[in-house]
């Protein structure tokens, strides 16, 4: 089977001589004749096409003919898998600079494939139902930190890029990560707090059983959370690359202001888009998230690349460093997985509650575990956040640690961002 096929993907044949080769001969001559929101795509595309190469030991000077490279190919003993994920890299990187965007698949297929492999059809009605019903949502959208409205984004958006993402994410999916999150990054913490805390008082006074302190719904040390992501400069940071002056981080506006210049099938601006291990990670129904394991109980899922859980008892930067080792290893059964931030937990927290009856991460039952959450950092403290349910307080609580803290019932929680 020939690697590049002809097909109807194509809506015209290439022009002025642009092929695929000339995305690596000449890189910058081709990037710039796509229209600016396009262009992170096409990075995303070759990335993934010479990170295929680097693998195998092909020659980048092989990209310079498809019968060249074809001919490499040909010589190698490679999995059928990856073949496959190079076929699908290639072909979307030829559409795109062909007809200048990114290749749409079928969203009746996309569709199909998502609700079949993610049950996202009923995932998704629940999460914007929750959203809506705890006021997140108001007609549709959340207002930003930066006052502009950011759409949820809908289902068909969802559906294809799962759908195109769908071979690099075959082994997280046969890991068990297919419990959607919708989180609205873009909403100030201030404000997610306040919702928070709503949600708990309404969930206590339709379940009795549930015990709340409601008094305090929500614990932070000294107002921690008060204004961090909206002063200036901001007190917390994302994506930390380190928990010390060199975490290269960016702030919320900052990646607000990215998502928006980047609209293309890899961006939902103001919004975050998870994949979990639910409750049972072997159930695709399963209700809930996973439980964090203490040392020793950890499991292990999964069948191509067999994933261990993540166990408690080891420092943020211990974790930090090994999600960030994952991350060049796309061998690593933790590829793909990034830590949590406030956002995250929060919305995590309510659909748990809601879908189980249960609070989340309730480490004083004595099976469960605090959540450091290392997608955050706070420069100015040097601390690292962390949450949980304090069942002695019956509070949920947001609060900071040192990045060196090691503690047998601090662990960390992991997702899938699409």
């Amino acid at each position: 089977m020939p690697l590049f096929r002809s097909s109807s993907e194509s809506s015209h044949p290439p022009k002025n001589g642009e092929s695929l080769s000339e995305a690596f001969l000449d890189t910058s001559s081709v990037r710039d004749t796509l229209p600016d929101q396009y262009r992170a795509h096409f990075d995303e595309l070759r990335s993934g096409i010479l990170a295929f190469c680097h693998e195998f030991d092909i020659p980048v000077e092989t990209l310079k003919s498809k019968e060249a490279f074809g001919a490499e190919l040909a010589s190698k003993r490679i999995p059928p898998e990856h073949m496959a994920q190079a076929v699908f890299l290639f072909q979307r990187l030829e559409h795109l600079i062909t007809n200048k965007e990114p290749f749409r698949e079928k969203i009746s297929e996309a569709l199909e494939y998502t609700d079949r492999l993610y049950n996202l059809k009923e995932q998704y009605a629940a999460q914007a139902e929750l959203l809506e019903r705890v006021g997140i949502l108001k007609e549709g959208a959340i207002i930003g930190i930066d006052g502009n409205k950011y759409p949820i984004p809908n289902l068909e958006q969802i559906a294809q890029r799962l759908y195109e993402r769908r071979e690099e994410l075959k082994t997280k999916r046969d890991q068990g990560f297919t419990k959607l999150l919708l989180v609205p990054f873009g909403m100030s913490l201030d404000t997610l707090c306040e919702t928070f805390k709503q949600f708990l008082l309404f969930y206590q006074q339709t379940h009795p059983a549930f015990v709340l302190n409601t008094n305090n719904f929500l614990y932070t040390w000294g107002g921690g959370f008060k204004g961090v992501d909206t002063k200036n400069p901001p007190k917390i940071v994302y994506n930390p690359q380190s928990f010390d002056s060199n975490h290269q981080s960016q702030t919320k506006t900052q990646i607000l202001e990215e998502q928006t210049d980047n609209q293309d099938s890899s961006s939902f601006p103001g919004w975050k888009v998870h994949l979990f291990q639910p409750f049972d990670p072997a159930g695709q129904e399963s209700k809930g998230f996973v439980s964090i394991p203490r040392q020793g109980q950890g499991k292990t899922q999964g069948k191509e690349n067999p994933r261990p859980d993540l166990e408690a008892n080891k420092t943020p930067e211990d974790y930090l460093f090994f999600l960030q080792q994952a991350q060049n290893d796309p061998d690593s059964p933790y590829f793909q997985e990034f830590g949590l931030t406030p956002e995250d937990w929060i919305l995590a927290f309510m659909t748990h509650l809601n879908e189980t009856g249960e609070p989340l991460d309730n480490y004083q039952n004595n099976t469960d575990n605090i959540a450091y959450l290392t997608g955050v950092f706070s420069p100015s403290s040097v601390y690292v956040s962390y949450a949980c349910w304090e069942r002695a307080s019956r509070q949920a609580c947001l609060d900071w640690r040192g990045p060196d803290n090691q503690e047998e019932y601090f662990g960390v929680r992991t997702s899938v961002i699409i």
